[in-house]
């Protein structure tokens, strides 16, 4: 299915239209708009932004789940207010900005937040405060593991998302005859590298793997050329990052300054998903795999695709990528839930979350679907791994779902 220009500008055109406040449905997200992530928190608002406009619009319906537009049936047609905070990448601002959402601006659920570090800390206060917290992109395992009641995750976690990687060693090594023997860890010392890092190493030594290296690195650091050095010296045939966008961007240039070319980069999406990223390496890009949520080429499998995909370049002159994909989706679920919950009181959309149970053909992401277990972890989440190629992410694994063959450790 496409959107007409026709339509897709009746469409932004009837998005002017305010909604009345008394319908109003308050929910706060959480992400850095200033500071070394900001890119990615702009990108953010407006994924949400695409995502209500869909919801409260009147517009062609769109198909997916709450793709019909007119606002929360079950709630008279109640719309979507969203309400941004800037986290600064800070844990401690992130826990400071939910708790004012929180009692100053009386939302009813809050999404967020980019990193595990300030994911943790926003999830403590609202458990606290018993409101949903609904986790849109971040991945790091212990999130969900911490006995909280309020908290809710749609895309998958670094378990996950490792288990899918190796998934993939295997059948390519098995397509092509190239096996992975060795891989080297590179993460940064957050909660989100330390976790990654820490599946990694073990799914690595139930694979009979060897770890040539194990290179923990201060984020952001403003050179990673020792690191670099240590990466060739090991010379492993893939290289696991864990890494945002600066340092993704830092490592792929020092590899290029001493002439090193791994074999091959298996990211662990989160910078080297970042379109920031795409364009700041350049040729350097080219070949560098990554996991993801999303498979932006499905669109024979997810039709949805197309239309919330014009819609997001109408306001952000970019395509959806992981981090965007799964922040519409979260909104899209929790939107689901509240709509579900019949009274917008958080205790109900807790209950309406709890019962989801939502297939995959009715969202924009390549999952089986979106169902919860008793930790707030969805369980139907099934991971993508893509690689770049003519300066774009495409789909190699799993290999019935991918559009390219995969270029493999050449």
């Amino acid at each position: 299915m496409s959107v007409s220009r026709i339509a897709l500008g009746a469409f932004l055109l009837s998005l002017a239209t305010p909604a009345f406040a008394a319908d109003d449905i308050i929910i706060g997200a959480i992400y850095p708009l200033t500071g070394n992530g900001a890119q990615v928190g702009l990108d953010a608002k407006a994924a949400y932004e695409v995502e209500a406009d869909i919801i409260n619009g009147t517009h062609p319906k769109i198909p997916m789940l709450m793709g019909e537009g007119g606002g929360l049936k079950n709630l008279g047609g109640a719309h979507i207010k969203l309400v941004f905070a800037d986290s600064q990448g800070d844990p401690q601002k992130a826990r400071a900005e939910a708790e004012r959402l929180i009692t100053q601006e009386h939302v009813v659920a809050i999404v967020g937040s980019y990193t595990s570090a300030t994911a943790a800390t926003i999830s403590q206060v609202t458990d606290r405060y018993e409101i949903p917290y609904m986790s849109a992109d971040n991945s790091s395992p212990s999130l969900n593991q911490r006995g909280l009641k309020w908290f809710f995750r749609t895309s998958p976690h670094d378990e996950m998302f490792s288990a899918a990687m190796f998934g993939f060693f295997k059948d390519i090594g098995a397509k092509t005859g190239k096996p992975v023997k060795s891989v080297a860890l590179f993460y940064e010392d957050s909660i989100f590298g330390t976790d990654s890092s820490n599946v990694q190493r073990k799914l690595a030594g139930a694979a009979g793997l060897t770890v040539a290296a194990d290179i923990k690195y201060r984020a952001n650091s403003p050179s990673l050329s020792s690191e670099a050095q240590r990466l060739k010296a090991a010379d492993a045939d893939v290289i696991l990052p864990s890494s945002y966008t600066s340092d993704a961007l830092s490592i792929v240039r020092s590899m290029n300054e001493i002439a090193y070319k791994p074999k091959a980069i298996v990211a662990q999406a989160a910078g080297f998903q970042e379109s920031g990223f795409l364009t700041g390496a350049g040729p350097l890009a080219e070949g560098i795999l990554s996991r993801s949520s999303f498979a932006g080429d499905a669109i024979k499998a997810r039709p949805a695709i197309v239309p919330v995909q014009e819609l997001f370049k109408a306001k952000q002159n970019k395509s959806l990528n992981d981090n965007t994909s799964r922040e519409i989706t979260a909104l899209q679920i929790l939107a689901d839930a509240i709509n579900r919950s019949g009274t917008g009181k958080p205790a109900d959309i807790r209950t309406a979350l709890i019962a989801t149970d939502v297939k995959g053909i009715d969202t924009i992401m390549p999952w089986v679907g979106v169902k919860f277990d008793e930790t707030g972890q969805n369980i139907e989440g099934t991971p993508v791994i893509q690689q770049v190629k003519d300066g774009t992410y495409v789909t190699v694994w799993p290999f019935d779902v991918a559009t390219t063959d995969a270029v493999w450790m050449k």
